[in-house]
């Protein structure tokens, strides 16, 4: 998730639970309205510093990536796939002629 994002997740957030807060705590309307205010600002300040934290160790954490191995496993896995797609395709096809001589022997 992109740091916008998280920002933008936990501050709609902020907002319902500053309304809920509000609406429990609250006699007036100036009052519902600074409750779900704090509320809100406070989410979007966590919500920033929750994220320049991450990138601050994110810089910290970057290391060698084995791009060679990785490709290497990926054409594996996609030449599973399409033997496995095969597979399923010749039992639908199995399926389906079966069905079409059960049909035809009624």
């Amino acid at each position: 998730m992109r740091g916008d994002n998280f920002v933008s997740f936990f501050t709609v957030w902020g907002f319902f639970i500053g309304i809920i807060f509000a609406l429990l705590k609250s006699s007036d309307a100036e009052s519902l309205l600074v409750y779900t205010l704090f509320v809100t600002i406070f989410f979007h300040l966590f919500a920033h510093v929750s994220v320049a934290f991450y990138f601050r160790t994110l810089s910290a954490k970057s290391g060698y990536f084995p791009v060679e191995s990785h490709e290497k496993d990926l054409d594996i896995l996609a030449h599973e796939i399409t033997k496995r797609e095969q597979i399923v395709d010749s039992i639908y096809e199995i399926n389906s002629s079966i069905a079409q001589y059960n049909a035809n022997d009624k």
